[in-house]
């Protein structure tokens, strides 16, 4: 799975303030998410992080703004 520090990805299930958009600050055998609505950082294990996933949006530093999955 192609996810590079920047993208935007949306899971599965919202985080409690509502928002299902997080910004991608790490990544490697864990990521680093910031939480779009309230800004929230929490680190989550890449295996549980990838079943999750319901859609990307590429960064701004990783070209257009195209949407993945």
């Amino acid at each position: 799975m192609e996810i590079q520090v920047g993208d935007i990805i949306r899971l599965k299930k919202p985080h409690p303030c509502g928002s299902k958009e997080w910004e991608v600050l790490r990544t490697g055998m864990d990521f680093r998410l910031k939480c779009m609505g309230c800004g929230h950082q929490v680190m989550i294990a890449r295996k549980q992080v990838e079943k999750s996933i319901r859609g990307i949006e590429k960064g701004k530093e990783n070209g257009d703004a195209q949407k993945g999955l």
